[in-house]
């Protein structure tokens, strides 16, 4: 499910989700603020890291609800202009927390969602890497999510070597592998 090493799924896994106890919990009254015991009861309405979440609902003992970043209103607004909205505020790992939660089945229409405000903002990040004017890359970079910002990073440098190819750099180079031998076939 998580690479283990990798900082941003780290990072993107310990986004807190909603969710609600579905069984009475001894010894985790952290979760609860409201409750001096150390327990939960049934029903009982926390926000958890999703690591945990997703843990505790593998073992039935929580229903996990979207994120604030995914509720209708967001929704409405990636569907009028996906590709001006603030995402970065709402949740850095917008991306991977939603295909992480697509995962568990808890809103299946969260794939169709993800897939819509990817493929508008895939073409803006793409445009403005290749044209942007150096004075309107930082406001436009305040609203990219990590995912995006790999992407318009990549597509900054692509666009930087091809402009140096294209303006006189080396037109062939040697590929690595052709400088090395074959071992004799006995």
């Amino acid at each position: 499910m998580s690479q283990y090493y990798d900082i941003d799924d780290i990072i993107a896994e310990d986004e807190l989700v909603p969710a609600v106890f579905q069984v009475a919990a001894n010894g985790v009254g952290l979760f609860d603020s409201s409750d001096e015991t150390n327990k939960v009861e049934q029903g009982s309405r926390v926000e958890l890291p999703f690591w945990l979440a997703c843990e505790l609902h593998l073992r039935q003992a929580v229903s996990i609800s979207l994120p604030p970043c995914f509720n209708q209103k967001s929704r409405d607004e990636l569907a009028a202009d996906a590709a001006h909205v603030d995402l970065k505020n709402r949740c850095p790992y917008f991306y991977e927390l939603g295909c992480k939660l697509f995962s568990l089945a808890v809103d299946k229409s969260i794939a169709f969602l993800l897939l819509a405000a990817f493929q508008t903002r895939y073409k803006e990040v793409l445009i403005k890497a290749q044209t942007a004017a150096l004075a309107v890359a930082p406001r436009f970079l305040t609203i990219l999510t990590k995912e995006e910002m790999k992407l318009y990073e990549a597509a900054q440098s692509s666009m930087v070597a091809f402009k140096k190819w294209r303006m006189g750099g080396p037109r062939f180079q040697k590929a690595s592998v052709l400088g090395r031998k074959r071992r004799p076939s006995d």
